[in-house]
């Protein structure tokens, strides 16, 4: 995709939600944090579920650290992986109590230095819960930006990379949620509904079908 076409779809993707946001429900940073790092081979529906049930009883380090792995399993039971992930969060809150004064902090180097975090992890907490130009790039991000053409690349890496380079700064803040919602909802990995896809002239996929154009 060209400069101008990158323009014109972030243009686009603004003036139909200029104001996306995660389907993780959180109120502070630590419970975003949480949600996210609970969401890995997740669904952000199956994570809310869980948190509903957790927030009330525990939604700080401190809480969370006095719950403990074991009672924090029957709270996350539902969610692949929970016993690792029980792990990593019961530590990520030591961690943040004995290093930060119970804050989430607001440096990359700091998140992924907690358990469990890594640079997907980082990349959503801080765009998301402290407004940096960060790209997180999960799956739908990653197809989205090769099958367009947005931001071609052989890892996810390598696509964050391009994207930070090619989306025009007014739109980097929220890049991330509109990138997600158009591939989870529209052009979805297996049967794209590119009749419904308000980008599909900007799309440089060869193999997008021409049934029609969703209004602008």
């Amino acid at each position: 995709m060209t400069p101008v076409e990158i323009s014109e779809a972030f243009r686009r993707w603004h003036d139909l939600e200029p104001e996306p946001k995660t389907e993780l429900e959180y109120t502070t940073p630590f419970e975003l944090l949480v949600a996210v790092a609970l969401s890995a081979q997740a669904t952000d529906v199956g994570v809310n579920k869980a948190t509903r049930k957790l927030y009330p009883v525990a939604n700080t380090p401190a809480a969370i650290t006095a719950l403990g792995v074991e009672g924090l399993k029957p709270y996350i039971a539902t969610i692949g992986l929970f016993n690792t992930k029980a792990a990593n969060v019961v530590a990520l809150s030591e961690q943040l109590l004995e290093r930060h004064g119970g804050e989430v902090p607001a440096d990359r180097a700091a998140l992924e230095a907690l358990p469990g975090v890594g640079r997907k992890t980082a990349n959503v907490v801080l765009n998301t819960a402290f407004g940096q130009h960060t790209m997180a790039v999960d799956t739908h991000i990653f197809r989205v930006a090769n099958r367009m053409g947005l931001a071609p690349g052989k890892d996810v890496r390598a696509v964050e990379n391009a994207l930070i380079k090619r989306v025009p700064a007014p739109y980097l803040r929220h890049a991330h949620h509109w990138l997600i919602l158009h591939g989870r909802y529209i052009c979805k990995a297996r049967k794209p509904d590119c009749a419904l896809c308000p980008v599909l002239d900007l799309c440089h996929w060869p193999e997008k079908s021409l049934a029609g154009t969703a209004p602008r």
